[in-house]
Protein backbone atom coordinates (compact mmCIF):
# COMPACT_ATOMS: atom_id res chain seq x y z
CA UNK A 1 0.00 0.00 0.00
CA UNK A 2 2.89 16.19 -4.54
CA UNK A 3 0.39 19.26 -4.41
CA UNK A 4 -1.24 18.17 -8.23
CA UNK A 5 1.08 16.38 -9.76
CA UNK A 6 0.97 13.01 -10.71
CA UNK A 7 0.35 10.84 -8.39
CA UNK A 8 -3.07 12.97 -7.78
CA UNK A 9 -3.60 12.66 -11.52
CA UNK A 10 -3.49 9.18 -11.39
CA UNK A 11 -5.79 9.09 -8.49
CA UNK A 12 -8.66 11.30 -10.25
CA UNK A 13 -7.85 9.36 -13.51
CA UNK A 14 -8.13 5.97 -11.63
CA UNK A 15 -11.84 7.51 -10.09
CA UNK A 16 -13.10 8.84 -13.80
CA UNK A 17 -11.43 6.83 -16.06
CA UNK A 18 -12.40 2.97 -16.54
CA UNK A 19 -9.99 0.68 -16.12
CA UNK A 20 -8.18 -0.08 -19.01
CA UNK A 21 -7.26 -4.12 -19.96
CA UNK A 22 -4.12 -4.79 -21.77
CA UNK A 23 -5.35 -5.07 -25.08
CA UNK A 24 -6.88 -1.44 -25.00
CA UNK A 25 -7.01 -2.16 -28.68
CA UNK A 26 -8.83 1.48 -28.93
CA UNK A 27 -5.99 3.32 -28.28
CA UNK A 28 -3.23 0.98 -29.89
CA UNK A 29 -1.86 3.62 -32.28
CA UNK A 30 1.20 0.85 -33.90
CA UNK A 31 -1.46 -1.65 -35.12
CA UNK A 32 -2.88 -0.73 -39.03
CA UNK A 33 -6.36 -0.45 -38.59
CA UNK A 34 -9.08 1.80 -40.74
CA UNK A 35 -8.90 5.03 -39.49
CA UNK A 36 -12.12 5.87 -37.21
CA UNK A 37 -14.43 8.39 -37.84
CA UNK A 38 -14.29 11.29 -35.80
CA UNK A 39 -17.28 12.57 -33.97
CA UNK A 40 -17.84 16.57 -33.23
CA UNK A 41 -18.47 16.70 -29.66
CA UNK A 42 -20.56 20.11 -30.37
CA UNK A 43 -23.29 17.53 -32.55
CA UNK A 44 -23.51 15.45 -28.96
CA UNK A 45 -25.52 16.80 -26.40
CA UNK A 46 -23.71 17.25 -23.16
CA UNK A 47 -24.96 14.90 -20.79
CA UNK A 48 -26.58 12.23 -23.80
CA UNK A 49 -26.74 8.55 -23.34
CA UNK A 50 -24.47 7.28 -26.45
CA UNK A 51 -24.02 4.03 -26.06
CA UNK A 52 -25.65 1.42 -23.53
CA UNK A 53 -23.78 -2.18 -22.21
CA UNK A 54 -26.28 -4.41 -20.89
CA UNK A 55 -27.37 -2.32 -17.62
CA UNK A 56 -24.61 0.27 -17.76
CA UNK A 57 -24.84 3.81 -19.83
CA UNK A 58 -22.30 5.63 -21.05
CA UNK A 59 -22.95 9.29 -21.67
CA UNK A 60 -20.91 11.76 -23.95
CA UNK A 61 -19.07 13.64 -20.74
CA UNK A 62 -17.68 10.60 -20.10
CA UNK A 63 -15.48 10.69 -22.67
CA UNK A 64 -15.05 14.32 -21.88
CA UNK A 65 -13.55 13.30 -18.57
CA UNK A 66 -11.12 10.95 -19.79
CA UNK A 67 -9.90 13.27 -21.92
CA UNK A 68 -9.40 15.71 -18.77
CA UNK A 69 -7.93 13.66 -16.96
CA UNK A 70 -5.39 12.12 -19.60
CA UNK A 71 -4.80 15.23 -19.76
CA UNK A 72 -3.89 16.22 -16.21
CA UNK A 73 -1.49 13.02 -16.66
CA UNK A 74 0.47 14.66 -19.04
CA UNK A 75 -0.61 12.20 -21.76
CA UNK A 76 -1.08 13.59 -25.77
CA UNK A 77 -4.73 13.43 -26.77
CA UNK A 78 -4.80 14.76 -29.61
CA UNK A 79 -4.33 11.46 -31.72
CA UNK A 80 -7.23 9.97 -29.75
CA UNK A 81 -10.66 10.12 -31.41
CA UNK A 82 -13.74 10.24 -29.49
CA UNK A 83 -14.55 6.77 -31.33
CA UNK A 84 -11.70 5.36 -29.66
CA UNK A 85 -12.27 6.47 -26.27
CA UNK A 86 -15.44 5.37 -26.71
CA UNK A 87 -14.25 2.00 -27.73
CA UNK A 88 -11.97 1.89 -24.64
CA UNK A 89 -15.28 2.72 -22.05
CA UNK A 90 -17.30 -0.26 -24.12
CA UNK A 91 -15.00 -2.20 -23.03
CA UNK A 92 -14.84 -1.34 -19.23
CA UNK A 93 -18.64 -1.70 -19.01
CA UNK A 94 -18.58 -4.80 -20.58
CA UNK A 95 -16.32 -5.96 -17.34
CA UNK A 96 -18.35 -4.89 -15.10
CA UNK A 97 -22.12 -6.29 -17.04
CA UNK A 98 -19.78 -9.45 -17.24
CA UNK A 99 -18.91 -9.60 -13.55
CA UNK A 100 -22.34 -9.14 -12.27
CA UNK A 101 -23.27 -11.75 -14.41
CA UNK A 102 -20.96 -14.10 -13.24
CA UNK A 103 -21.84 -13.07 -9.73
CA UNK A 104 -19.17 -11.50 -8.79
CA UNK A 105 -19.66 -9.25 -5.78
CA UNK A 106 -18.04 -6.05 -4.66
CA UNK A 107 -18.65 -5.45 -0.32
CA UNK A 108 -19.90 -1.93 -0.16
CA UNK A 109 -18.07 -1.08 2.92
CA UNK A 110 -14.90 -1.97 0.94
CA UNK A 111 -16.21 0.66 -1.33
CA UNK A 112 -16.77 2.83 0.91
CA UNK A 113 -13.45 2.79 2.51
CA UNK A 114 -12.02 3.31 -0.82
CA UNK A 115 -14.37 6.46 -1.15
CA UNK A 116 -13.17 8.21 1.97
CA UNK A 117 -9.80 7.30 1.36
CA UNK A 118 -10.00 9.32 -2.16
CA UNK A 119 -12.10 12.01 -0.56
CA UNK A 120 -9.73 12.55 2.70
CA UNK A 121 -6.68 12.64 -0.19
CA UNK A 122 -8.24 14.83 -2.36
CA UNK A 123 -9.51 17.29 0.01
CA UNK A 124 -5.84 17.17 1.16
CA UNK A 125 -4.07 18.21 -1.90
CA UNK A 126 -6.96 20.83 -3.52
CA UNK A 127 -8.19 22.41 0.21
CA UNK A 128 -11.00 22.06 0.96
CA UNK A 129 -14.30 19.45 -0.56
CA UNK A 130 -15.62 22.98 -1.98
CA UNK A 131 -12.87 22.79 -4.13
CA UNK A 132 -13.11 19.01 -4.96
CA UNK A 133 -16.81 19.62 -5.71
CA UNK A 134 -15.62 22.70 -8.37
CA UNK A 135 -12.88 20.25 -9.68
CA UNK A 136 -15.18 17.97 -11.13
CA UNK A 137 -18.49 20.17 -11.55
CA UNK A 138 -20.52 19.09 -9.18
CA UNK A 139 -23.25 21.18 -7.34
CA UNK A 140 -23.66 19.42 -3.68
CA UNK A 141 -21.32 17.00 -1.98
CA UNK A 142 -24.32 14.30 -1.59
CA UNK A 143 -24.15 14.08 -5.76
CA UNK A 144 -20.41 13.87 -6.06
CA UNK A 145 -19.96 11.06 -3.22
CA UNK A 146 -23.33 8.91 -5.26
CA UNK A 147 -20.98 9.14 -8.09
CA UNK A 148 -17.62 8.53 -7.21
CA UNK A 149 -19.19 5.49 -4.90
CA UNK A 150 -21.00 3.99 -8.70
CA UNK A 151 -17.72 4.97 -10.11
CA UNK A 152 -15.38 2.97 -7.46
CA UNK A 153 -17.85 -0.07 -7.34
CA UNK A 154 -17.36 -0.24 -11.44
CA UNK A 155 -14.06 0.04 -11.67
CA UNK A 156 -13.28 -2.88 -8.86
CA UNK A 157 -16.15 -5.06 -10.55
CA UNK A 158 -14.00 -4.44 -14.10
CA UNK A 159 -10.51 -4.89 -12.49
CA UNK A 160 -11.73 -8.97 -10.75
CA UNK A 161 -13.49 -10.08 -14.10
CA UNK A 162 -9.95 -8.92 -15.79
CA UNK A 163 -8.56 -10.87 -13.53
CA UNK A 164 -10.95 -14.09 -13.56
CA UNK A 165 -10.31 -13.89 -17.22
CA UNK A 166 -6.23 -13.80 -17.09
CA UNK A 167 -5.77 -15.81 -13.94
CA UNK A 168 -6.27 -19.03 -15.58
CA UNK A 169 -3.94 -18.51 -18.67
CA UNK A 170 -0.54 -20.21 -18.79
CA UNK A 171 2.41 -20.04 -20.55
CA UNK A 172 4.48 -23.49 -21.14
CA UNK A 173 8.07 -23.42 -22.26
CA UNK A 174 7.14 -24.64 -25.78
CA UNK A 175 4.87 -21.94 -26.22
CA UNK A 176 7.77 -19.20 -24.91
CA UNK A 177 9.69 -20.78 -27.68
CA UNK A 178 7.60 -20.97 -30.31
CA UNK A 179 6.68 -17.66 -29.75
CA UNK A 180 10.70 -16.20 -29.42
CA UNK A 181 11.15 -18.03 -32.97
CA UNK A 182 8.15 -16.58 -34.42
CA UNK A 183 9.88 -13.22 -34.04
CA UNK A 184 11.26 -12.26 -36.83
CA UNK A 185 14.95 -11.24 -36.27
CA UNK A 186 15.47 -8.10 -37.27
CA UNK A 187 12.15 -7.53 -34.70
CA UNK A 188 13.66 -8.90 -32.10
CA UNK A 189 13.09 -7.14 -28.88
CA UNK A 190 16.34 -4.36 -27.19
CA UNK A 191 16.86 -5.27 -23.90
CA UNK A 192 18.15 -1.98 -21.50
CA UNK A 193 21.27 -2.35 -19.40
CA UNK A 194 21.06 -4.28 -16.21
CA UNK A 195 22.71 -5.09 -13.49
CA UNK A 196 22.70 -7.82 -10.55
CA UNK A 197 23.26 -6.65 -6.93
CA UNK A 198 23.88 -8.04 -3.92
CA UNK A 199 23.71 -6.93 0.06
CA UNK A 200 24.07 -7.47 3.41
CA UNK A 201 21.82 -6.19 6.01
CA UNK A 202 22.80 -6.50 9.86
CA UNK A 203 19.00 -5.03 11.87
CA UNK A 204 19.30 -3.56 15.09
CA UNK A 205 18.43 -6.00 17.98
CA UNK A 206 15.23 -5.35 20.25
CA UNK A 207 15.26 -5.60 23.57
CA UNK A 208 12.97 -8.29 25.46
CA UNK A 209 11.20 -5.34 27.78
CA UNK A 210 10.69 -3.48 24.37
CA UNK A 211 8.90 -6.38 22.85
CA UNK A 212 6.48 -7.01 25.80
CA UNK A 213 5.37 -3.42 25.94
CA UNK A 214 4.63 -3.92 22.81
CA UNK A 215 2.47 -7.14 23.57
CA UNK A 216 0.81 -5.77 26.22
CA UNK A 217 -0.57 -2.81 24.61
CA UNK A 218 -2.02 -5.09 21.55
CA UNK A 219 -3.45 -7.19 24.26
CA UNK A 220 -5.07 -3.91 25.53
CA UNK A 221 -6.54 -2.82 22.50
CA UNK A 222 -7.47 -6.42 22.08
CA UNK A 223 -9.45 -6.10 25.22
CA UNK A 224 -11.31 -2.87 24.23
CA UNK A 225 -12.34 -4.40 20.98
CA UNK A 226 -14.00 -7.11 23.11
CA UNK A 227 -15.33 -4.38 25.02
CA UNK A 228 -17.15 -2.78 22.27
CA UNK A 229 -14.73 -0.51 20.58
CA UNK A 230 -13.93 -0.48 16.91
CA UNK A 231 -11.31 -2.76 15.82
CA UNK A 232 -11.58 -0.58 13.10
CA UNK A 233 -11.17 2.93 14.44
CA UNK A 234 -8.22 1.66 16.53
CA UNK A 235 -6.36 0.13 13.11
CA UNK A 236 -6.33 3.90 12.03
CA UNK A 237 -5.15 4.82 15.22
CA UNK A 238 -2.19 2.94 15.75
CA UNK A 239 -1.06 0.42 13.36
CA UNK A 240 2.08 1.06 11.93
CA UNK A 241 1.04 -0.67 8.94
CA UNK A 242 0.97 2.55 6.51
CA UNK A 243 -0.55 0.69 3.85
CA UNK A 244 -3.62 -0.73 5.53
CA UNK A 245 -3.79 1.92 8.41
CA UNK A 246 -5.96 4.66 6.47
CA UNK A 247 -8.51 1.19 5.45
CA UNK A 248 -9.06 0.47 8.66
CA UNK A 249 -6.08 -2.35 8.69
CA UNK A 250 -8.27 -4.48 6.10
CA UNK A 251 -7.06 -6.88 3.78
CA UNK A 252 -8.76 -9.78 1.96
CA UNK A 253 -6.16 -12.57 1.42
CA UNK A 254 -6.28 -16.34 0.42
CA UNK A 255 -3.79 -18.75 0.45
CA UNK A 256 -1.27 -17.65 -2.38
CA UNK A 257 -0.98 -14.35 -1.46
CA UNK A 258 1.73 -12.96 -0.71
CA UNK A 259 2.04 -12.02 2.50
CA UNK A 260 4.50 -13.84 4.93
CA UNK A 261 3.56 -17.74 6.65
CA UNK A 262 2.91 -16.33 9.67
CA UNK A 263 0.43 -14.06 9.13
CA UNK A 264 -1.08 -16.80 6.92
CA UNK A 265 -1.05 -19.12 9.68
CA UNK A 266 -2.82 -17.33 11.76
CA UNK A 267 -5.48 -15.46 9.45
CA UNK A 268 -6.40 -19.18 7.98
CA UNK A 269 -6.79 -20.11 11.88
CA UNK A 270 -9.56 -18.01 13.08
CA UNK A 271 -13.02 -17.90 13.18
CA UNK A 272 -15.26 -14.95 11.83
CA UNK A 273 -15.12 -12.54 14.51
CA UNK A 274 -12.37 -14.23 16.00
CA UNK A 275 -9.64 -11.96 17.29
CA UNK A 276 -6.28 -13.57 17.66
CA UNK A 277 -3.26 -13.44 20.55
CA UNK A 278 -0.46 -10.57 19.48
CA UNK A 279 2.03 -12.85 17.49
CA UNK A 280 5.49 -11.86 15.91
CA UNK A 281 6.77 -11.65 12.14
CA UNK A 282 9.41 -9.86 10.47
CA UNK A 283 7.54 -6.72 10.50
CA UNK A 284 6.70 -6.68 14.35
CA UNK A 285 4.10 -7.75 16.15
CA UNK A 286 0.06 -7.80 14.97
CA UNK A 287 -3.19 -8.56 16.33
CA UNK A 288 -5.94 -9.85 13.50
CA UNK A 289 -9.78 -9.95 13.44
CA UNK A 290 -11.27 -11.80 10.84
CA UNK A 291 -14.71 -10.03 9.54
CA UNK A 292 -15.98 -12.60 7.17
CA UNK A 293 -14.35 -16.24 5.26
CA UNK A 294 -15.99 -16.89 1.91
CA UNK A 295 -14.54 -20.05 0.79
CA UNK A 296 -10.81 -19.65 0.61
CA UNK A 297 -10.70 -15.75 0.92
CA UNK A 298 -10.32 -14.19 4.70
CA UNK A 299 -11.11 -10.81 4.92
CA UNK A 300 -9.61 -9.24 8.21
CA UNK A 301 -8.31 -6.51 10.00
CA UNK A 302 -4.96 -6.23 11.59
CA UNK A 303 -2.92 -3.47 14.13
CA UNK A 304 1.04 -3.77 13.35
CA UNK A 305 3.08 -2.48 16.16
CA UNK A 306 6.81 -2.15 15.31
CA UNK A 307 8.97 -2.19 18.22
CA UNK A 308 10.99 0.61 18.78
CA UNK A 309 14.94 0.37 18.12
CA UNK A 310 17.12 1.93 20.96
CA UNK A 311 20.36 4.07 20.28
CA UNK A 312 22.47 1.57 21.59
CA UNK A 313 21.11 -1.19 19.77
CA UNK A 314 21.60 1.31 16.67
CA UNK A 315 25.46 1.84 17.63
CA UNK A 316 26.13 -1.74 17.83
CA UNK A 317 24.33 -2.79 14.41
CA UNK A 318 26.56 0.10 12.39
CA UNK A 319 29.70 -0.98 14.17
CA UNK A 320 28.88 -4.74 13.24
CA UNK A 321 28.52 -3.72 9.68
CA UNK A 322 31.46 -2.09 9.33
CA UNK A 323 33.40 -4.68 10.64
CA UNK A 324 31.69 -6.58 7.96
CA UNK A 325 32.64 -4.57 5.13
CA UNK A 326 36.17 -3.62 6.32
CA UNK A 327 36.55 -7.89 6.97
CA UNK A 328 35.39 -8.25 2.87
CA UNK A 329 37.94 -5.23 1.14
CA UNK A 330 41.03 -6.43 3.43
CA UNK A 331 40.29 -10.16 1.92
CA UNK A 332 39.38 -12.24 4.99
CA UNK A 333 35.94 -12.64 3.70
CA UNK A 334 34.00 -12.81 0.37
CA UNK A 335 30.60 -10.88 -0.19
CA UNK A 336 28.63 -13.58 -0.85
CA UNK A 337 30.02 -16.02 2.35
CA UNK A 338 29.71 -12.50 4.67
CA UNK A 339 26.29 -12.36 3.19
CA UNK A 340 25.58 -16.27 3.93
CA UNK A 341 26.92 -16.15 7.26
CA UNK A 342 26.29 -12.47 8.85
CA UNK A 343 23.40 -11.34 6.86
CA UNK A 344 20.43 -10.64 9.06
CA UNK A 345 18.27 -10.86 5.53
CA UNK A 346 16.59 -13.85 5.36
CA UNK A 347 15.67 -13.52 1.77
CA UNK A 348 18.66 -12.88 0.72
CA UNK A 349 20.86 -14.90 3.05
CA UNK A 350 20.83 -18.30 1.39
CA UNK A 351 21.91 -16.72 -2.06
CA UNK A 352 24.75 -14.83 -0.97
CA UNK A 353 22.84 -11.60 -0.24
CA UNK A 354 22.11 -11.37 -4.72
CA UNK A 355 18.65 -9.27 -4.53
CA UNK A 356 15.44 -10.74 -6.91
CA UNK A 357 13.82 -8.56 -8.94
CA UNK A 358 10.06 -7.84 -7.54
CA UNK A 359 8.74 -7.27 -10.68
CA UNK A 360 10.28 -9.89 -12.98
CA UNK A 361 11.34 -12.99 -10.16
CA UNK A 362 14.91 -12.80 -11.86
CA UNK A 363 18.34 -11.58 -10.39
CA UNK A 364 18.53 -8.78 -13.23
CA UNK A 365 17.58 -5.04 -12.29
CA UNK A 366 17.09 -2.80 -15.77
CA UNK A 367 18.59 0.33 -14.80
CA UNK A 368 15.84 2.39 -16.04
CA UNK A 369 13.40 0.84 -14.51
CA UNK A 370 15.04 0.17 -11.10
CA UNK A 371 13.41 1.38 -7.64
CA UNK A 372 14.93 4.94 -8.02
CA UNK A 373 16.52 4.73 -4.10
CA UNK A 374 18.59 1.09 -5.51
CA UNK A 375 19.23 3.22 -8.71
CA UNK A 376 20.87 5.75 -6.62
CA UNK A 377 22.67 3.48 -4.72
CA UNK A 378 24.33 1.21 -6.94
CA UNK A 379 23.74 3.05 -10.60
CA UNK A 380 27.72 4.57 -10.56
CA UNK A 381 29.34 1.33 -8.28
CA UNK A 382 31.79 -0.31 -10.03
CA UNK A 383 31.96 -3.88 -9.94
CA UNK A 384 33.38 -5.59 -6.48
CA UNK A 385 33.23 -1.96 -5.37
CA UNK A 386 31.12 -2.08 -1.85
CA UNK A 387 28.52 1.00 -0.46
CA UNK A 388 29.17 3.04 2.47
CA UNK A 389 27.22 1.97 5.25
CA UNK A 390 23.32 2.46 4.35
CA UNK A 391 21.08 3.41 7.44
CA UNK A 392 17.81 2.28 5.57
CA UNK A 393 14.75 3.58 7.49
CA UNK A 394 12.18 1.04 6.07
CA UNK A 395 8.06 2.18 6.52
CA UNK A 396 7.56 -2.03 6.62
CA UNK A 397 10.33 -2.87 8.93
CA UNK A 398 12.22 -0.53 10.98
CA UNK A 399 15.18 1.02 10.85
CA UNK A 400 18.56 -1.21 9.36
CA UNK A 401 22.07 -0.77 8.01
CA UNK A 402 23.14 -2.41 4.63
CA UNK A 403 25.89 -2.87 2.46
CA UNK A 404 25.54 -3.24 -1.31
CA UNK A 405 27.65 -4.72 -3.86
CA UNK A 406 27.44 -4.66 -7.81
CA UNK A 407 28.06 -8.89 -9.20
CA UNK A 408 27.03 -8.47 -12.90
CA UNK A 409 26.67 -5.56 -15.32
CA UNK A 410 24.99 -6.36 -18.66
CA UNK A 411 24.99 -3.94 -21.32
CA UNK A 412 21.90 -3.02 -23.75
CA UNK A 413 21.27 -5.82 -25.86
CA UNK A 414 19.11 -7.74 -28.55
CA UNK A 415 17.03 -10.18 -26.88
CA UNK A 416 18.99 -13.85 -26.56
CA UNK A 417 16.30 -16.67 -25.75
CA UNK A 418 19.13 -18.60 -23.02
CA UNK A 419 20.07 -15.08 -21.38
CA UNK A 420 16.52 -13.62 -21.49
CA UNK A 421 14.55 -16.34 -20.76
CA UNK A 422 12.01 -14.77 -18.03
CA UNK A 423 11.81 -11.70 -19.98
CA UNK A 424 10.92 -13.87 -23.34
CA UNK A 425 7.98 -15.96 -21.19
CA UNK A 426 6.66 -12.87 -19.81
CA UNK A 427 6.12 -10.98 -23.49
CA UNK A 428 4.68 -14.57 -24.68
CA UNK A 429 2.48 -14.94 -21.59
CA UNK A 430 1.23 -11.20 -22.11
CA UNK A 431 0.39 -12.03 -25.89
CA UNK A 432 -1.55 -14.78 -24.83
CA UNK A 433 -3.48 -13.07 -22.39
CA UNK A 434 -4.76 -10.28 -25.23
CA UNK A 435 -5.59 -13.28 -27.23
CA UNK A 436 -8.10 -14.63 -24.82
CA UNK A 437 -8.98 -11.43 -23.49
CA UNK A 438 -9.81 -10.61 -27.67
CA UNK A 439 -11.92 -13.85 -27.69
CA UNK A 440 -13.72 -13.41 -24.29
CA UNK A 441 -14.31 -9.62 -25.38
CA UNK A 442 -16.03 -10.96 -29.10
CA UNK A 443 -18.33 -13.68 -27.47
CA UNK A 444 -19.53 -11.49 -24.41
CA UNK A 445 -20.32 -8.71 -26.91
CA UNK A 446 -22.40 -11.42 -28.66
CA UNK A 447 -24.81 -12.20 -26.13
CA UNK A 448 -24.68 -8.80 -24.62
CA UNK A 449 -27.79 -6.20 -24.70
CA UNK A 450 -25.28 -3.44 -26.41
CA UNK A 451 -26.84 0.11 -28.20
CA UNK A 452 -24.79 2.78 -29.50
CA UNK A 453 -26.62 6.42 -30.17
CA UNK A 454 -26.65 8.89 -32.95
CA UNK A 455 -23.41 9.60 -34.94
CA UNK A 456 -21.51 7.32 -33.09
CA UNK A 457 -22.75 4.43 -35.16
CA UNK A 458 -21.02 5.66 -37.87
CA UNK A 459 -17.64 4.71 -35.28
CA UNK A 460 -15.14 2.27 -37.19
CA UNK A 461 -14.15 0.17 -33.79
CA UNK A 462 -11.71 -2.93 -33.31
CA UNK A 463 -15.11 -4.49 -31.91
CA UNK A 464 -17.86 -5.75 -33.43
CA UNK A 465 -19.80 -3.36 -30.95
CA UNK A 466 -22.61 -2.44 -33.21
CA UNK A 467 -24.35 -5.64 -34.56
Amino acid sequence: MKFMNSRLSIVFAAIFCTTIATNAQEIIKDVEKPVAKTISPKKQKVDGIIATVGDYTILDSDIDKTYLELSSQGKSIKDITRCQMLGTLLEGKLYAHQAIQDSIVIRDEEVKEKQAEQIAYMVEQLGSMEKVLQYFKKDTEDEFRTELFEIIKTNKLTAEMQRKIIDAVEITPEETRNFFKSIPQNDLPLFGAEMEVAQIVVTPKISDEEKQRVIARLKELKAEVLAGSSFKTRAVIYSDDRGSAASGGFYKINRKTQFVKEFKDVAFSLNEGEISEPFETEYGFHIIMVEKIKGQEVELRHILMMPKVSEQSLKEAKEKINLIKKRIEDGEITFAEAARTMSDEKETRANGGILINPKTQDTKFELTKMDPSLYSEVSNLKSGAITPVILDDDPRTGKKYKIITVTNRIEEHTADYSKDYIKIKDLALQEKQIKEIAKWTDEKIKETYIKINGEYRDCTFMNKWIK
